[in-house]
């Protein structure tokens, strides 16, 4: 059954692609190459760790162990499959990875083929991947196999009734390294041992995203000597809120790095602000220290700009689901956000310390930003808490790594 759905979902693909769907017409694309490039660029009598990241975000928790990996053991070289075509095209020219391509579909003669070129010592899947027939083929070739900063929930199809076949997956991993104790509780609730919680990797690479952090001259010269919000991420909901509140409020300076960077959003911001409001690339010195808003109309900078601020705000949360917290809070700062947050174990732990403040309106968020404004103490207590929550949540690579004897 599984295998016939895997079939039935190619076949979708490839009629989307047909029809001009931009990501399937990547995936198709791409999945073309992925046997020839591996057969050219292996090299023989390397050895090679494979990772597999569903998407971007899976990626970057898979970049510190990768990373570490590459410091401790250079005489292993590192194979990264992407599943999502968003994942591989934002990643397709990361260094520290050998070779880079899409995951083969989950066919037997695709698993046969694939592990047959590229013979991995170890295999990692981030978080959320679970291929039943790649994790089968390896399970056959004794191939070590771990599930990095994996999460589970009551909810999840291995937990329900009669989901047994679904279920045996768990068991081809000989080891899964989870983000918290209710997942190994979970895991072990349905016969799954072979499990250790060493927390999420994402926190170490926030805090060392944090310290590598781009000095951007423009935004310093906006922020310097001024109390400063930014807003990072953010959808049109969010918008919303926190225009209303610095348009009656003036007190700030204010930084929009919106999720969209379409002439369309950037000018529909411009349009309902009522201070002076100028964009990145456009912008001179002197504009920048004169205005109220700087609006970021380009992408990569979002994890560099929240170090000038002293609160953030996090947009996805009034609508497809909240985004990065981590890397705003690693800086010390309170974060807002919006309700959509319940799939996210950083959001109710921020919420629990009070470095992190849901809002389900504008009410809700005039409240605690009128505090924050009036009063320094409760500013840097909120801020402080947020901090230490990353720092106290970081090390998971060096357990993990630790735990495999590669430390």
């Amino acid at each position: 059954m599984y295998s016939l759905l895997i079939y039935l979902y190619i076949a979708g693909i490839k009629l989307a692609a047909l029809f001009g769907h931009r990501k399937a017409k990547l995936m198709i694309e791409g999945h073309k190459n992925i046997f020839p490039m591996l057969a050219e660029r292996l090299r023989p009598g390397v050895k090679y760790f494979w990772f597999h990241a569903s998407s971007l975000g899976e990626f970057e928790q898979g970049r510190p162990v990768i990373e570490r990996l590459r410091e401790t053991h250079p005489e292993y070289r590192v194979v990264l499959t992407f599943f999502s075509p968003s994942g591989y095209e934002s990643a397709k020219k990361y260094q520290a990875a050998d070779i880079i391509c899409y995951l083969p579909f989950d066919t037997r003669r695709n698993v046969t083929r694939f592990l047959d070129i590229v013979k991995p010592q170890k295999a990692f899947f981030i978080k959320y991947e679970f291929w039943p027939n790649f994790l089968r083929g390896l399970k056959k070739r004794k191939i070590p196999t771990y599930s990095v900063s994996s999460i589970f929930r009551k909810n999840q199809t291995f937990f329900k009734p009669l989901n047994f076949g679904y279920r045996k997956t768990l068991h081809a991993f000989t080891h899964l390294f989870v983000q918290n104790k209710d997942s190994k509780s979970l895991l072990e609730s349905v016969g799954v041992e072979n499990v250790t919680v060493v927390g999420d990797t994402r926190f170490d690479r926030v805090v060392k995203i944090a310290a590598d952090a781009k000095q951007l001259a423009l935004v310093e010269a906006f922020a310097q000597g001024n109390r400063v919000f930014v807003a990072g991420s953010s959808w049109g909901p969010d918008e919303d809120i926190f225009l209303r509140y610095f348009n009656e409020h003036p007190g700030w300076k204010l930084i929009i790095a919106s999720h969209e960077v379409t002439e369309g959003r950037l000018s529909d911001i411009q349009s309902k602000f009522k201070g002076s409001c100028v964009r990145y690339t456009q912008a001179s010195m002197d504009e920048v220290r004169a205005a109220d808003c700087l609006l970021i109309d380009c992408f990569g900078l979002l994890s560099s700009i929240y170090r000038y601020g002293e609160v953030a705000y996090v947009g996805g949360g009034f609508g497809v689901g909240v985004h990065n917290l981590l890397e705003a809070a690693v800086y010390g700062m309170p974060v807002f956000f919006g309700p959509n947050n319940r799939k996210f174990q950083e959001a109710a732990k921020l919420k629990e310390c009070g470095g992190g403040l849901e809002i389900t309106c504008y009410d809700d968020f005039a409240k605690k930003m009128d505090a924050f404004s009036s009063d320094e103490a409760i500013l840097k207590k909120a801020g402080d808490a947020a901090g230490k929550y990353v720092a106290g949540n970081s090390g998971a690579t060096q357990k993990l790594l630790r735990a495999l004897k590669l430390l």
